[in-house]
């Protein structure tokens, strides 16, 4: 056993929710790439040979029980890669609500046992959520699914940008009650990447930091480039970390933050909640 070992995935079984494309894809590929035993739940088909796939509609209880069940454990990574833009209904499920269900779930049936990871996908719409966490406190403390639904629906909150910042505040939340469990939860902050999802709303995703890719000489991220620090947050070699929003924005943020990227300043200030 070398100590790069830490980084791998030998003998664990591995979940990614949402697998079937985008982000999710890559994270599944890479996964069995490690040494994994891979399962992916999602409403699409899954193409991708060598791991189990099990449907899941995360806008539906009934659909993320039945999946968990069909599942069964233990669950070593629970990778939480579904996501859905602004105008689909259910948002606030698939996105969120469905999510926390989801684990909920695998932690009263013993699946999410010590040594155990988790690691969301949230993005930039989601930092700077510290400014809305009194509101955002009363929907992470509403747990049950239907009375989370009707609080979002009540308070008009169903919406990306509101969902990403509850699914930051439920990462930083967790991390404590999560590391008594012997669990650590995580999550990355991409930067425009080229998904499937991003391309069906690319005039404003895609277009988005395009000044400063091009004044860095980079392009869009791919989801590769996005699923190795989702994975290795999950990883034994991540032991360290713990209830962080890790930024997978190729800099950006930081740029616009300290001003060495002029045009990025305000959107960063506001985005993080610093104006």
């Amino acid at each position: 056993m070398s100590l790069f070992d830490a980084f791998r995935f030998d003998g664990k079984r591995v979940l990614v929710v949402g697998g079937a494309t985008g982000m999710g894809a890559a994270a599944a590929d890479l996964a069995l790439e490690a040494g994994a035993d891979v399962v992916v739940m999602d409403y699409a088909k899954v193409s991708r040979t060598g791991v189990e796939a099990i449907r899941l509609d995360l806008a539906q209880k009934a659909s993320i029980d039945a999946a968990v069940d069909e599942c069964g454990g233990p669950v070593h990574a629970l990778l939480a890669c579904a996501g859905v833009a602004d105008g689909t209904p259910g948002i606030e499920r698939i996105n969120f609500i469905g999510h926390r269900h989801l684990i909920d779930r695998m932690l009263g049936a013993g699946m999410l046992r010590r040594g155990a990871a988790i690691g969301f996908i949230s993005s930039a719409a989601g930092l700077g959520w510290e400014k809305s966490f009194p509101e955002l406190k009363e929907l992470l403390e509403t747990r049950d699914f239907d009375d989370a639904v009707a609080w979002v629906q009540k308070h008009d909150k169903a919406n990306y940008f509101w969902m990403k910042q509850a699914v930051c505040a439920y990462v930083a939340s967790e991390a404590l009650a999560m590391l008594k469990r012997g669990i650590r939860i995580n999550a990355i902050c991409p930067g425009p990447t080229d998904t499937p999802l991003a391309q069906a709303n690319k005039d404003v995703w895609l277009a988005f930091g395009a000044d400063y890719r091009k004044e860095a000489g980079i392009e869009t991220s791919t989801p590769k480039e996005q699923a190795y620090p989702l994975l290795f947050l999950c990883s034994d070699a991540a032991a360290g970390i713990n209830g962080i929003t890790l930024i997978t924005d190729a800099g950006y943020m930081m740029s616009g933050i300290t001003g060495s990227f002029p045009n990025a300043t305000m959107m960063a200030k506001v985005l993080m909640g610093r104006t």
